[in-house]
């Protein structure tokens, strides 16, 4: 099994007497992840699947006295799919504040509604994780640094979603099924959505789109909605880790873009599935918008792995000056060209250098980028 990062962050955070909570898009590996934290902690454990009927029905209402009864003589407590539970807040509430020294590990494969539901009743009791798919770091710890290096084309196509690198040679029909059968399954069973076609066209309108600037009501004119549904489908796209967005950097030039954003999908294959175009690299015409795609997702993975906290943007101007991607951490600003030609000269706007003054800049191409990953 490929060993995840945060496995012996959550087994650390796991002796301080606090709830964890597992967010992560449904087939990243969270409940193989839990399966392998079950393993090293080697204790009792209970484990209540919410997919469930049954342990939906048990757990609706439930008083303290129905729950220990239920846990027994557990040591640990693991609710998977914790989304279907009702009022799952006041259920862990209640277990955490009437038991002593129990280990209770929650997933959910979105944080639709679970967030809101568990935010008041946890206040203070909780950590919370995000597993994203297989992350470049992870994969090279895995194998090998060169093994992955020699493997990059083949990951901008097809992604890090753990049956996708598991499974070698199936990979196109495993993702097409991902996305038809998973990717946004939570959305639809809660009604989310009331048309779902209109979803679907607006993801393929996202997939296209990655690395430009992104209008709510472009979108809506071409996908035949308005821009509130448009708004609202790309918030919940958001909550399910199937999407992103990079907001605008914005302090003080007058002619600066202030309210528009970019959208990047977590998962290269997911985005190439949906436009179904697995083609070979010298076969695109997008192989810059896949690179900037693939190294902005796998530097959000490799910062939230190393609980690193960063504000992420990009800048632009009016006149099209433009920085692809920028951190700010500590009150610095880091800024990054990212291009997939590794010749190519790149000069950094003097009026953002001057104006900003980013305490580093860099240029991100196949020959560097695994520095900035690992």
């Amino acid at each position: 099994m490929v060993e995840r990062s945060l496995e012996n962050i959550i087994l650390k955070h796991l002796d301080l007497n606090k709830i964890i909570i597992i967010y992560g898009a449904r087939q990243v590996g969270k409940t193989t992840l839990v399966k392998m934290l079950l393993d090293k902690i080697d204790e009792p454990y209970l484990l209540l699947n919410g997919d469930e009927p049954d342990i939906r029905e048990i757990l609706t209402k439930a008083t303290s006295t129905r729950l220990h009864a239920l846990i027994g003589n557990k040591n640990v407590v693991v609710f998977d799919e914790a989304q279907r539970i009702p009022e799952i807040g006041l259920v862990l509430k209640l277990l955490h504040d009437s038991t002593k020294n129990l280990k209770i590990i929650v997933t959910g494969s979105s944080s639709l509604n679970l967030a809101d539901e568990l935010q008041e009743p946890l206040t203070g009791r909780k950590f919370v994780f995000k597993l994203y798919p297989f992350s470049f770091k992870e994969m090279v710890n895995h194998t090998s640094l060169l093994e992955e290096k020699r493997l990059l084309e083949h990951r901008l196509i097809y992604g890090y979603y753990p049956e996708i690198v598991n499974r070698p040679g199936s990979e196109q029909i495993l993702l097409r099924e991902l996305t038809e059968s998973y990717l946004y399954k939570d959305i639809l069973s809660m009604g989310l959505v009331k048309k779902p076609y209109i979803l679907d066209k607006l993801l393929k309108a996202l997939a296209l789109q990655i690395g430009q600037e992104v209008s709510f009501n472009e979108l809506g004119q071409l996908i035949g909605a308005d821009k509130q549904t448009v708004e609202k489908y790309i918030a919940l796209l958001e909550k399910s880790f199937v999407i992103f967005r990079l907001p605008t950097f914005s302090r003080n030039l007058r002619n600066e873009i202030k309210k528009n954003r970019k959208i990047y999908f977590y998962d290269n294959g997911i985005r190439n599935a949906l436009i179904k175009n697995f083609n070979s690299l010298p076969l695109r015409a997008d192989v810059g918008a896949l690179w900037e795609n693939f190294f902005i997702a796998e530097r959000m993975k490799y910062l939230n792995n190393e609980l690193k906290p960063v504000n992420y943007y990009f800048w632009r101007t009016h006149s099209q000056q433009e920085i692809d991607y920028l951190e700010e951490t500590g009150g610095q600003l880091t800024a990054y060209e990212i291009k997939w030609n590794p010749r190519k000269k790149v000069r950094f706007p003097e009026r953002f250098l001057k104006t900003y003054q980013p305490a580093q800049t860099y240029v991100i191409h196949p020959k560097n980028y695994f520095d900035f990953l690992l």
